[in-house]
């Protein structure tokens, strides 16, 4: 009973502390001083922002989750400085948001979360009430599935809604963590009347990271040098049914590729009819804390300042074109072992019929697929091979390729060609774990370190420096 007598003054506290942690870096003191972690004397973080001195009880009270709630406050905060400042991939990042989210709904609703990010007005309002009733009803939602499921887990709905408002866990809000980095650090360190990025995000063009990858020796997906292509339906005529394209190779759009099959290892473990399957493997690059010595010295990055994080097999569906549609199998990355799969294709049901009940849930299994379900081929507990070649063939690459970007998603092959038998299809720097999972500690403390650099660059790019504002030296 009195449990349920301070749940609402528990929610209502945590509610609290979310504005004002996202106003104190969107309006506050947070935005207009440098961000010192809280060991730092001279630290501007609110108490509410650090975990308090006595033994944690819950993991809400620990350091780790303080860390998280800040870096996702600080992140969430600063996507509305960047709305309509240059992206690197897009014109502004609200063009990437946009795109990003049109075929992303909360699951159960169906409604594409770019309707709600239109403009800052509505992504205002998505942030200030719309997460706030969200995370209360997957919270709600958690206890209840607890009690009816007879499972024998008991969730608080206040520690849950803690998580889920201040410090989330999820896929989503770790790909949008990460993209929110990106944007920032692509933006932050544009030079001075420049438009362009750091060199290393040119990786994200797919045609660059081919041609840049083959001259530094990066076991890239093989292309055709062919020209150009013409493919005829075999049935169409009068013109009808015919398509010219011109390869990347002469200045046209198009990678002409061969199909690339599975390798064995892979193969053993999908069904017949499934896509090219692939790992997801996560690198972060501590060159990228000083872009300008990391690009103009030798000794600015070391291949040692390059960590894996995480790494996800991506066993794709029977019928699939893409293992976009897939199975995401967590692979530790220590051992190679598979372990628990899961999903997030509910997070791309789309449309109104969705709302109804049974057509969309509203969580997946966590992590506790073993078979892939196309055929109930065993999957957890194989060892994928030489897991150790891999992590390091990622950080040789990204050392290589794009010191200078933060974290960066690898799409690694294990291949059927004997003379490519591990080969990398693409990089994606706005990257996802896809539900992988990863050591908190290195990535969160990585992202505080991160945060400090940037900070600073923001306020330079304000003419502030500790909060005051200074004349800027008058060009000669």
């Amino acid at each position: 009973m009195g449990q349920a007598v301070s749940l609402p003054f528990k929610l209502a506290n945590t509610t609290l502390t979310f504005y004002r942690g996202f106003f104190h870096y969107l309006l506050g003191t947070g935005r207009h001083s440098p961000y010192l972690p809280p060991s730092d004397p001279s630290s501007t973080i609110p108490s509410y922002l650090r975990p308090h001195q006595h033994t944690p009880s819950t993991y809400t009270s620990t350091p780790i989750f303080h860390r998280h709630a800040r870096m996702h406050l600080y992140t969430l905060a600063s996507a509305f400085y960047l709305y309509h400042k240059p992206h690197y991939r897009k014109p502004s990042y609200r063009r990437d948001i946009l795109d990003n989210f049109s075929n992303v709904a909360i699951p159960g609703t169906g409604i594409p979360l770019s309707y709600f990010v239109w403009n800052r007005f509505s992504a205002l309002t998505l942030v200030c009430v719309g997460y706030p009733a969200i995370s209360l009803a997957a919270s709600v939602h958690k206890w209840m599935k607890g009690l009816l499921t007879f499972s024998g887990e008991r969730h608080s709905i206040s520690e849950e809604y803690k998580v889920r408002l201040l410090a989330p866990d999820d896929w989503f809000s770790y790909w949008r963590l990460n993209c929110r980095i990106a944007g920032l650090h692509a933006y932050l360190n544009m030079e001075e009347g420049s438009l362009a990025p750091p060199k290393g995000y040119e990786m994200e063009n797919k045609w660059t990271f081919l041609e840049v990858g083959k001259e530094r020796n990066v076991p890239i997906s093989p292309y055709l040098t062919t020209p150009a292509i013409v493919v005829k339906h075999r049935n169409e005529e009068g013109g009808m049914g015919i398509h010219f394209y011109k390869n990347a190779t002469e200045g046209g759009d198009w990678i002409i590729q061969e199909r690339i099959e599975n390798g064995e290892w892979v193969q053993n473990h999908l069904p017949e009819g499934a896509p090219l399957s692939t790992f997801r493997v996560i690198t972060q690059s501590r060159g990228a804390l000083d872009v300008k010595k990391t690009n103009e010295s030798s000794e600015g990055c070391r291949v040692e300042d390059i960590t894996a994080l995480s790494c996800v097999f991506r066993a794709g569906r029977k019928g699939a074109e893409t293992d976009h549609d897939s199975i995401l199998f967590d692979v530790d990355p220590s051992t190679g072992k598979v372990l628990g799969g899961t999903t997030n294709a509910h997070w791309y049901r789309l449309g109104l019929s969705q709302i109804l009940p049974g057509r969309c849930p509203w969580r997946s299994k966590d992590h506790a697929i073993t078979h892939h379900p196309d055929g109930n081929i065993p999957v957890s507990g194989s060892v994928v091979p030489d897991i150790k070649g891999m992590l390091k063939l990622v950080e040789e690459s990204h050392w290589k390729l794009c010191p200078d970007v933060p974290l960066v998603g690898w799409d690694v092959v294990l291949s059927k060609d004997e003379n490519l038998p591990v080969c990398l299809l693409e990089v994606n720097l706005s990257c996802n774990f896809f539900r992988g999972s990863f050591d908190k500690e290195v990535y969160l403390g990585f992202l505080e370190d991160m945060v400090g650099v940037l900070q600073g660059l923001r306020l330079g790019k304000d003419g502030k420096v500790k909060g005051k504002v200074v004349k800027k030296e008058k060009e000669v």
